[in-house]
């Protein structure tokens, strides 16, 4: 039966869809929010009291069989992004799924080939794409502002206690069993995905990586490169044990005539250097900054416009931070 109407269930309303998510579902035509899921049967009834949502639940079993819901947001920690999702799908549900789509490049095609198997629809939430702020850095990319693009040098580095990511009450990022591999693998997707999204496939990847505080389990100190078919070549840092006053988060984007630098997580400045003009562009984030991204997935699951983030971009991510943290193979 075609839909009119995108009727969501969220599981997972933890801290990161107060307002970054959760609300956007209501605020989008054609979408409409009809149901929570927390373990914690009391947050999950206080998240549907304080956001208006007619039903809770504290099992997903129920939520993904509740006859009302045709589409399933998938906000859990990545451990469960699989099983989540494929049972999602198998129940005639399309999924909209956090990143990391998986804990490991297999997981993330078995969630695939089950989409393609049932037919129901799976996109992946690297939301910048839609965002209007880096939809102007594409813009100007492929507009030719600062010619044509030879080099991206990336750098994230968190110092002290001045954290970049959100802050959630359980601190699972920093759990590999959980998260898959630390901050990096919460930060990383969101800007390789959008490095593909403007620059195309990959040819090669190579990277290290290291802990040097050996009691957290995971890597906080990676270095990456990529080279696009196109050949452009792209150096990425990723530190998160400093003790600097303040956070180092910036992005530049050297072409042929100039060169562009912007921020990934919280800043509003677009900074053009190039022999046709010197500027800084200011474009503010949107309130519920995943909003723009929700729009394109609720036209793509009433077939209204395409898949605005597919498993094979989810599927691609994973095998470059794999390579980079030297668990893939080359």
């Amino acid at each position: 039966m075609e839909k009119n109407t995108i009727k969501w269930g969220i599981i997972g309303c933890g801290d990161v869809t107060e307002v970054k998510s959760g609300p956007a579902f209501k605020k989008v035509a054609h979408s409409s929010l009809l149901a929570v899921m927390r373990r914690n049967a009391e947050k999950a009834a206080d998240y549907a009291q304080r956001h208006q949502v007619g039903k809770w639940y504290a099992d997903a079993d129920q939520l993904i069989n509740d006859p009302e819901i045709n589409a399933i947001y998938i906000a859990t920690p990545p451990s469960s992004h699989e099983k989540l999702t494929i049972r999602a799908l198998r129940a005639g549900k399309d999924v909209y799924v956090e990143k990391p789509m998986a804990l490991s490049v297999a997981g993330c095609a078995n969630m695939n080939a089950v989409a393609d198997e049932t037919g129901n629809k799976l996109v992946i939430a690297h939301y910048r794409r839609a965002m209007p702020y880096f939809e102007k850095v594409r813009t100007l990319i492929n507009n030719g502002a600062i010619g044509k693009v030879n080099l991206i040098n990336l750098q994230v580095i968190q110092g002290g206690n001045h954290t970049i990511i959100a802050q959630t009450t359980e601190n699972w990022r920093t759990n590999p069993e959980i998260s898959g591999g630390g901050l990096f693998h919460d930060l990383a997707p969101h800007q390789l995905d959008f490095m593909i999204y403007l620059f195309g496939d990959v040819k090669a990847a190579v990277g290290l990586a290291t802990s040097k505080k050996k009691e957290s389990g995971t890597d906080d100190l990676i270095c990456g490169q990529l080279l696009f078919e196109n050949n452009i070549m792209f150096n990425g840092i990723w530190s998160f044990n400093n003790l600097l006053p303040e956070n180092i988060d910036t992005c530049e984007i050297i072409g042929t005539e100039g060169k562009i630098n912007f921020n990934f997580f919280g800043g509003t400045s677009i900074k053009i250097d190039s022999i046709h003009e010197d500027r800084i562009i200011e474009i503010a984030h949107p309130q519920h900054v995943q909003q723009p991204m929700i729009e394109r997935v609720v036209a793509y699951f009433l077939n209204k416009g395409p898949n605005p983030c597919g498993a094979e971009y989810g599927i691609e991510v994973l095998r470059i931070i794999d390579l980079f943290t030297a668990k893939g193979s080359k």
